[in-house]
Parts: structure tokens; C-alpha cells; sequence
């Protein structure tokens, strides 16, 4: 029986007018780097992003990774903040989808391979976080357990204090797919941009999965 489900946040419930992780880097990762004293080629700092390399690799540079990693985040605050000043995060049209799925009795969570403040930030801009049981963004105590692990799908899920089998995690990335993979837990691909291969369930919005929900509602058997 479906009783909760995980969001993914950014490209998921709200997006950026012009961004890509190259234009990031270059704009904003790459002077908080040149603070440091240590700056990552593109190639290194992608393959570190799509956890093809540990976030500790920056350590042989010299620093520590938590370190490195909270400063990035610090730049990325900045920028978020800048880009809502000026109107370039906006929430996607059909996030009121969200409170239909509340009142369906679900429980949810939102989950970010951002920092918690960060997510915290554009879900509060737009008044999305009220929907949410739990929130959270990548754990400093461990900065590898970010999607696709399924380190922080696990943190909600027993935050949430349901069992893998009762919950969908919604996602719009390969990152999002793998990690509810991972984590033994079915996903559904919202394409926003593209069709991601691997997933269970594919909705073109978030209204559509309102209908998928309440469509296996009425054919759950009753509970004895």
C-alpha cells in the first residue's frame, strides 16, 4: 500500500532560467575555489558532482573535503539568493499538485543532493516546504551519500517511519532513478526534460501522478 512519497527538489518542483553545471562552475564554483587556493579542472570537479570520484578527493590539494564542500555551498547560497532576487527560480506550474497529495493522507519528504540550507531556501521562497514532513539536504557527516546513494533516501524513509516497499520516490534525474534503485524503492520519472531510462512509473506533471495515486487508491484491497 502507497503511504508516502520523495521528492526530489531542483528540475523536480522548482527550476532555474539558464542554468547548467558548466556555467556554474565557471561563474561561481570556480572563484570560491580560487579563494582557497585550489581549483578544480571542469573535468574533475563534474566527475566529483556525479559521484564518479569521492568528494574527498580535494583533500590531496591540501584541504579538508567538508571544508571545500561548505564553501561551495556558501557561493551557491549567494547565487540562489541572487537568482531569486531576480526572478530566475520559479516553481514549476504544477507544484500545487502537492497539496492534493497531501489531502490524499500521504506522508512526504524532500530530499537534495544541495545543501540543507540551500533546499531549504527555494522551498521556502515559494511557500513549497509546508508540504513536507522532512526535509533534507546532503549530510556533511558523510558528503558521499548523495544521490544516486541512497543514503539520504534511507534518512527520510525512516524519518518518515515507513518501510521501502510503501513509498515512490518522484525525480526528474538518472540520479534520482538510481538512488530510489538503491534504496529498493520503485521511482517515478516526472519528464520535465527528457525521458529517463530505468524508471517504474513515467508522468508527464505532477497532476498526473495525483491521478496515478488516487487511481491505486481505489483498487488498494481494504485493510483488515
Amino acid at each position: 500500500m502507497l503511504r508516502g512519497l520523495i521528492f526530489d527538489v531542483d528540475e523536480t518542483l522548482v527550476y532555474y532560467e539558464g542554468y547548467n553545471l558548466r556555467r556554474w562552475y565557471e561563474e561561481v564554483g570556480r572563484p570560491a575555489m580560487e579563494k582557497l587556493g585550489v581549483v578544480l579542472d571542469w573535468e574533475t570537479f563534474r566527475r566529483i558532482v556525479k559521484g564518479e570520484l569521492s568528494r574527498t578527493y580535494v583533500e590531496r590539494f591540501g584541504i579538508g573535503h567538508v571544508e571545500f564542500w561548505k564553501a561551495m555551498d556558501r557561493a551557491n547560497r549567494a547565487y540562489r539568493e541572487r537568482l531569486l532576487r531576480e526572478g530566475k527560480i520559479k516553481p514549476f506550474p504544477d507544484v500545487g499538485a502537492l497539496e492534493e497529495l497531501r489531502k490524499l493522507g500521504l506522508k512526504m519528504g524532500a530530499v537534495s543532493n544541495a545543501s540543507q540550507d540551500n533546499t531549504e531556501l527555494v522551498l521556502k521562497a515559494f511557500g513549497l516546504d509546508k508540504y513536507f514532513d522532512v526535509i533534507f539536504g546532503k549530510d556533511y557527516r558523510y558528503l558521499d551519500g548523495v544521490k544516486p546513494n541512497p543514503y539520504l533516501i534511507k534518512k527520510a524513509l525512516n524519518a518518515l517511519g515507513l518501510k521501502p516497499e510503501e513509498v515512490l520516490i518522484v525525480g526528474d534525474s538518472s540520479n534520482d532513478v538510481l538512488a530510489g534503485k538503491n534504496a529498493g524503492i520503485k521511482t517515478v520519472n516526472v519528464v520535465r526534460f527528457e525521458k529517463v531510462p530505468g524508471a517504474d512509473y513515467y508522468v508527464k506533471d505532477l497532476w498526473e501522478l495525483v491521478e496515478m495515486v488516487k487511481n491505486w487508491s481505489s483498487h488498494a484491497p481494504a485493510d483488515r
